[in-house]
C-alpha cells in the first residue's frame, strides 16, 4: 500500500496533507509513504524530516507512480495526476460546488481518469467521524486568525487599559456566526480583552456564546426559529423574525469596533450578513472580517484577497485563511486524514475499507463514473 503526498498546486496555499508524524504512523500500519520533493517547505517542513519519519522523497512522477491513496489539501489538477494508476484514492479537500475548472468539471476529470475522488469537506458531521472532519479543524484556526487580521488592520487596542494619562476603552467586537470559526472567534477576542457579542440564526447557539463570556443578540419576543435542522443546522426563520433579526443586529453593528462574519452555506453562495447602509452606519475606522469571502462573501462590498475601505470601515477579506497559519493548519489537516484512514484500516487487506454511511458521503466518483447522489444531474 503506497501512500503519495503531493506538493500543492493552488495560488497561495501553504499547507500540506501529510507531517512527519502522520508519515510514522502511516508507516506503522504497514504502508510506505511518498512525499514529491518541497511539498512541505511552505508549512516549514523540510525533506529531511519526512525521510527521518521514514518516507521516501521523489518527484511528482515518482511520488504518483503506483500510488494506492493520494492525499492532497487542495484537489490537484488533473494534469499533475498522469500516470496515476486506475482505482487509486484521491483524498482531499476536492470542492466541488467551485466555480469553473476547480469546481465539478475537474470532478469529472478525476471520473475520466479512474480515480476514486474522496471528498473530505463531504465528512458527515456524526459523533466518530468528528476526529476526520477538516471543515471544523480549519474553521477553528480561521476564527483565531480572523481576530488577529482584524487587530492588525484596526487603529486602537483590544483592551481596556487604565493608565496615568487617562482610560483606553474596550474594543467592541461583534462575531456573526457561531459555528466552529466563530465560536472560535469569540474566545479569542475575549482573551485579547474585547466586549464581545455574537449573534446566529439558530437560537441553540445562546449558551455558547453566553458560556464563552460574550452577549448573545438575538430577538427575544418574536417566533420564528423552532428548532434545529439536521446536522444541527437551523430550520427556516419566520418573515417576521428575519425583520426584527435584522432591525436588532443593524442597530447593534452601528455601535461596533470589529464586526467578524463567519457564515457559510455549502453548496451554495454566502448570505448577505452586512449591506453598505450597514457598513456606513458603523465608525470611521472600524474592521470588518469577511470569512466567507470566497462563496461570494457575507459582507457587501468585500473583495477576495484584499483589504478594502468603504465609508472609512476596512473590509478584510482573505483568501484561505487557514493557509495563513500553514504549519498548525496542516498539523490539523494530516491529523484528519490520518485518523479517517486509520479508522478503516483492515489488517487483512492490508489497506482501508470504507463503510457504507462515510464512503456513500464522501465519494465523488468510482469506476469512471460520478457517483455521489449530491453531485449527480448537476454538471
Amino acid at each position: 500500500m503506497k501512500i503519495a503526498v503531493l506538493s500543492e498546486s493552488a495560488a497561495g496555499e501553504r499547507r500540506v496533507a501529510a507531517t512527519p508524524e502522520t508519515v510514522k504512523k502511516f508507516i506503522a500500519l504497514g504502508a510506505s509513504v511518498w512525499v514529491e520533493s518541497g511539498a512541505g517547505r511552505l508549512a516549514s517542513i523540510e525533506d529531511r524530516a519526512y525521510e527521518t519519519a521514514g518516507a521516501s522523497i521523489g518527484n511528482r512522477e515518482a511520488t504518483l507512480g503506483d500510488a494506492d491513496i493520494i492525499l492532497g489539501v487542495q484537489g490537484p489538477p488533473p494534469d499533475h495526476l498522469k500516470g496515476v494508476k486506475a482505482g487509486a484514492w484521491l483524498c482531499a479537500g476536492l470542492n466541488p460546488f467551485g466555480a469553473g475548472e476547480t469546481g465539478r468539471a475537474r470532478v469529472d476529470e478525476y471520473a475520466k481518469l479512474g480515480l476514486e475522488a474522496l471528498a473530505m469537506e463531504f465528512m458527515p458531521r456524526i459523533t466518530r467521524a468528528q476526529s476526520m472532519d477538516i471543515l471544523s479543524s480549519q474553521s477553528n484556526l480561521s476564527g483565531y486568525k480572523a481576530v488577529l487580521d482584524a487587530a492588525a488592520e484596526y487603529g486602537r487596542a483590544f483592551p481596556m487599559m487604565m493608565t496615568a494619562a487617562g482610560t483606553v476603552s474596550a474594543a467592541k467586537c461583534f462575531v456573526m456566526g457561531v459555528g466552529v470559526a466563530g465560536l472560535q472567534a469569540i474566545a479569542t477576542a475575549r482573551r485579547l480583552g474585547a466586549q464581545v457579542s455574537a449573534t446566529d440564526v439558530r437560537s441553540a447557539t445562546k449558551e455558547q456564546i453566553e458560556s464563552l463570556g460574550a452577549k448573545a443578540i438575538f430577538v427575544e419576543d418574536v417566533k420564528g426559529i423552532e428548532g434545529e435542522g439536521t446536522g444541527g443546522y437551523a430550520t427556516e426563520m419566520s418573515d417576521e423574525y428575519k425583520a426584527a433579526q435584522a432591525a436588532l443586529v443593524s442597530s447593534h453593528i452601528a455601535k461596533q469596533d470589529i464586526v467578524i462574519t463567519t457564515a457559510l452555506i455549502p453548496g451554495r453562495p454566502a448570505p448577505r450578513l452586512i449591506s453598505d447602509a450597514q457598513i456606513a452606519s458603523m465608525k470611521p475606522g472600524s474592521v470588518i472580517v469577511d470569512l466567507a469571502v470566497e462563496q461570494g462573501g457575507n459582507v457587501e462590498g468585500a473583495v477576495a484577497g484584499e483589504v478594502v475601505e468603504r465609508h472609512g470601515v476596512k473590509i478584510v477579506g482573505h483568501r484561505n485563511v487557514p493557509s495563513r497559519l500553514a504549519a498548525d493548519a496542516s498539523a490539523l489537516f494530516a491529523r484528519n486524514l490520518y485518523n479517517f484512514l486509520s479508522a478503516f484500516w483492515d489488517k487483512e487487506a492490508g489497506r482501508p475499507v470504507l463503510d457504507e454511511e462515510i464512503g456513500n458521503a464522501i465519494r465523488l466518483t468510482q469506476g469512471g463514473k460520478v457517483v455521489n447522489e449530491r453531485l449527480k444531474g448537476s454538471s
